[in-house]
């Protein structure tokens, strides 16, 4: 990618806050804060400084990943609370991220080629057989609990938590592989929208749980 791709995704970011923002949708806004700096603990202090299967170059790595992690770490797991709400307006936060992912990333490709040029190696395959763990670990256990349960309103939906997690990833792999910031092939698009962000859904499906039955999305506390 080249650094009109991070400045136009920068602003990109700012108009998603202030969106969530000004329909009061706080609890979505700070679980993807949350999960953006969860995403740079990974991807800097982990894959980067430990692992070292992080590469950066053409930028500091610390504010690219910064920069990185906050991007799909707060757009994702924002998109994924909402979807966990149930929010009416669900379809609509979909096409607006998805559909600026793919003007930022078109319009970097068009106007971007006389700024500098910033490329990045993943190497988290490496580590998927750990990534299915968590899966079958999160995944096994959401399913013991729905067959200990009698009451099938109490179930989890284990359908509908796949699906999102699914579409998610989907949606951030394939723009960026239409659009050639990434070239992968369908195995790894398929691979990597079954495993890397689902992996984490039945946990952010239990924490959604916890914290909505507390507050509600204005973070009014529930009596």
């Amino acid at each position: 990618m080249n650094a009109l791709y991070v400045w136009l995704d920068l602003g990109f970011l700012a108009v998603f806050v202030a969106v969530l923002l000004s329909t009061r949708r706080y609890q979505a806004l700070l679980a993807g804060l949350a999960g953006g700096l969860v995403y740079f603990g990974v991807d800097y202090g982990v894959f980067y400084l430990a692992l070292g299967t992080r590469v950066v170059e053409g930028a500091s790595p610390f504010w690219f990943l910064l920069w990185l992690s906050l991007s799909y770490g707060l757009t994702n797991i924002a998109w994924i609370w909402l979807w966990l709400d149930r929010d009416r307006r669900a379809p609509e936060w979909s096409l607006f991220i998805v559909s600026g992912w793919f003007a930022v990333a078109l319009l970097s490709t068009r106007f971007g080629g006389g700024t500098s040029s910033i490329s990045i190696v993943r190497g988290t395959a490496d580590y998927h057989g750990v990534m299915a763990l968590f899966l079958f670990v999160g995944y096994g256990y959401l399913c013991v609990r729905n067959i200990r349960i009698s009451d099938a309103a109490a179930r989890a939906p284990l359908l509908w938590i796949l699906a999102i997690g699914i579409l998610v990833q989907f949606s951030w792999e394939a723009v960026l592989a239409l659009t050639g910031i990434r070239n992968q092939s369908f195995h790894t698009l398929l691979v990597n929208s079954l495993l890397e962000t689902n992996m984490g859904l039945p946990y952010l499906y239990l924490i959604h749980r916890a914290v909505t039955r507390r507050w509600d999305e204005r973070l009014v506390r529930r009596r």
